[in-house]
């Protein structure tokens, strides 16, 4: 675990990209951006040469002048013409300076300048100041100025080294940046060394079956010798497996982090350039930084990017290609002693090379999958870590109310609400909070639109018909809430919390989602005798269960337990010229078959709203009267009006995740519709 140290410090200070810190705000795989210490640097010699420079200019030019201004009010008297001013008592004053030099002045200007220079004599004259003093002149004695020779070139040589040394410096990032054409082919990858801080398995939760697949990974990069021993190999790849936002990427950092070893992460997409022969090159760079610092992991994020089917369509990309071929030599080609791990993330391993995924180079396979009630659970507890949470807050049904969301969806639900506690100046998140949030991430912001009363009616009624379906119907999700507060792009929305997570579904079931969501419309046509644009939304979702049960599932008696794929389109991903898996009269049927589901589905949906009539007017003027009705309120209108209530719908809870909601309506209408 700690052999060649000095590599690793090599590649950390020859790493052509910033160093990125584990803990930082991601983004999913976010990262910090720090400014760099050598732009700090570079300022600061620059301004300091810029102000040397400018003293040295200024004490030359100052001295100068002061030169060319004694020089010309100045009288250079030689030492005979000195004695006679002293003579002619001419001096008014003069200055010994040590003794090599006197200045001073005349009394009466000699040859127009009032002032003199003179040279001492060699060995002095012991005389000189009596005889000045005589002649009525003032003396006076000045130390003579340092002039160490060695002190003096010290001082004026300052500024032009430093000038020197700039200049030097820019030719050096000159020579730099030419090289720097030429870097295309290295690689961009991000090291952490294992004496960073990371993430560890201790934060990440809620994919426990991934965490346990990938400890084997990580016991072999601390130990490898205890598997060695029996014949065993380090598996050369790890292909992580799920949908987007469950934590792909920090499942493979929390590998490095447990692991303690160098931790190299790139994007698939970084490795291919405009330049021919850049990814190739990049990936060879990559692979040699990894082996210097073995054992370590590779990190290659959306490796579909780069790793597709070759030749599997018209528009092949040859430079892809080339980069999936010198990833597929690098994996292959492993040193048996050097302890490298590739780990890949991708959503759609369909699409990816069979060569890349044999044994021996994606050894295995983890898949990542969306988390249950538990792992939801888990999730919420890491991300509430930070947060001050209100005494009333139940975690548990929060976990239970966010049935298909991940990991990234739970983190923004907590965010979310931790702005809205924010915003609403508590000094704790409460339940109401979390309950707004996932109103707001479910169907968007309240809209503050001004509707007409028969607008209002039939968004009353339309949902009314939803909750009421969905009240007297066994299998139903249980109803939590009715509203006709518009939100995002619905007017009305009806929601329902299933009481569990569902992996399997029944035919019944799904017969009672198709009444669920025919309620709407049969309600509109019972009470108004006629329909509107609201169920646009519906309609899509009763079609799409009804065909899945007809051609997925095998749920139709007439064609029986046979399952056919879908047909595609050739202008919508399909492949032209390829031959369906069913004929033009299969086809026919299945749509007939849809038709049939839908349509019994329907009349039986006109009955619930014909017999149980009191109860739905009285939902419709509820949701006037206050815009919202809870589960408790559903069930006491059911109860005061005689309309049984299915027994799926006696365990609500409190909070909602299915939405039953009505679509945009089409631009070309010229009224607006009742249900937007």
């Amino acid at each position: 675990m700690d052999r060649q140290p000095g590599n690793r410090y090599w590649l950390q200070n020859n790493n052509d990209r910033q160093q990125i810190r584990p803990g930082g705000p991601p983004n999913n795989n976010g990262q910090n951006q720090q400014p760099r210490p050598s732009n700090r640097l570079n300022s600061v010699l620059l301004a300091l040469v810029v102000v040397m420079l400018g003293l040295a200019l200024f004490n030359f030019f100052n001295n100068a002048s002061q030169n060319t201004t004694n020089s010309s009010q100045s009288n250079e008297l030689s030492y005979t013409q000195f004695y006679q001013q002293i003579q002619q008592k001419n001096i008014k004053s003069a200055t010994i300076v040590g003794q090599s030099d006197i200045t001073g002045t005349l009394r009466e200007p000699f040859k127009g300048k009032p002032n003199f220079h003179v040279y001492q004599l060699p060995n002095g004259d012991d005389k000189l100041a009596q005889n000045l003093i005589q002649s009525g002149a003032t003396v006076t004695y000045q130390p003579p100025p340092d002039n160490s020779f060695w002190l003096n070139l010290l001082i004026a040589s300052i500024p032009w080294i430093f000038l020197i040394g700039f200049i030097f410096f820019l030719t050096r990032r000159a020579s730099q940046g030419q090289q720097g054409i030429f870097s295309f082919g290295k690689s961009r990858a991000k090291l952490i060394l294992e004496d960073r801080p990371s993430t560890t398995f201790a934060d990440v939760a809620g994919v426990d079956e991934s965490k346990y697949e990938l400890q084997e990974v990580v016991e072999f990069l601390k130990t490898p010798q205890k598997f060695q021993r029996l014949g065993g190999k380090i598996p050369r790849g790890v292909l992580l497996v799920g949908p987007p936002g469950t934590g792909k990427t920090l499942l493979a950092r929390a590998v490095a982090g447990e692991a303690g070893v160098p931790f190299f992460s790139m994007s698939g997409s970084e490795f291919v350039e405009v330049l021919v022969g850049v990814g190739a090159s990049r990936v060879r760079d990559l692979f040699d930084q990894a082996k210097k610092a073995s054992p370590s992991i590779i990190f290659i994020d959306e490796i579909d990017a780069v790793g597709r089917q070759r030749g599997s369509s018209i528009n092949t990309n040859d430079e892809r290609e080339q980069t999936l071929n010198q990833l597929l030599v690098e994996m292959d080609g492993f040193d048996a002693r050097q302890a490298v791990v590739v780990v890949a993330a991708t959503n759609r391993p369909d699409g990816l090379d069979q060569a890349l995924l044999r044994p021996g180079r994606f050894d295995r396979r983890v898949t990542v999958d969306r988390p249950d009630w538990n792992g939801r659970l888990a999730i919420l507890k890491i991300h509430t870590r930070t947060v001050p949470l209100a005494p009333d807050i139940n975690l548990t049904a929060i976990a239970r109310s966010t049935t298909g969301m991940v990991g990234a969806d739970l983190a923004n639900l907590v965010n979310e609400a931790a702005i809205i506690a924010a915003r609403r100046n508590l000094d704790y998140v409460t339940q109401p909070c979390f309950d707004e949030a996932l109103d707001k991430i479910l169907l968007g912001a309240e809209r503050p639109l001004v509707l007409s009363d028969a607008d209002l009616d039939v968004t009353a009624y339309h949902e009314g018909g939803h909750a009421l379906a969905g009240l007297v119907t066994e299998e139903c999700d249980p109803v939590t809430k009715v509203t006709i507060v518009p939100r995002g792009q619905a007017l009305g929305v009806t929601m329902s919390t299933p009481l569990d997570d569902r992996y399997n579904y029944s035919r019944e079931y799904l017969l009672a989602q198709v009444v669920y969501a025919l309620g709407g419309r049969a309600a509109e046509q019972v009470i108004f005798d006629r329909i509107t644009t609201g169920a646009e939304n519906d309609l899509q979702r009763v079609t799409q269960i009804a065909r899945q049960m007809v051609a997925r599932w095998g749920m139709s008696e007439r064609l029986g337990t046979v399952s056919f794929s879908e047909r595609q389109s050739p202008f919508m991903g399909g492949d032209m010229g390829n031959p369906t898996d069913y004929s033009e009269v299969t086809a026919q049927i299945i749509d007939e078959e849809a038709s049939r589901i839908i349509n019994e589905c329907y009349e039986r949906t006109l009955n619930i709203m014909r017999t149980y009539r009191p109860a739905l007017d009285r939902i419709a003027k509820d949701l006037r009267t206050h815009e919202t009705i809870d589960a408790k309120q559903l069930h006491t209108i059911m109860e005061s009006t005689g309309a049984p209530i299915a027994s799926t719908q006696l365990h609500p809870t409190s909070q909602q995740v299915q939405v039953v909601e009505a679509p945009p309506p089409p631009a070309s209408l010229l009224q607006p519709p009742e249900m937007q």
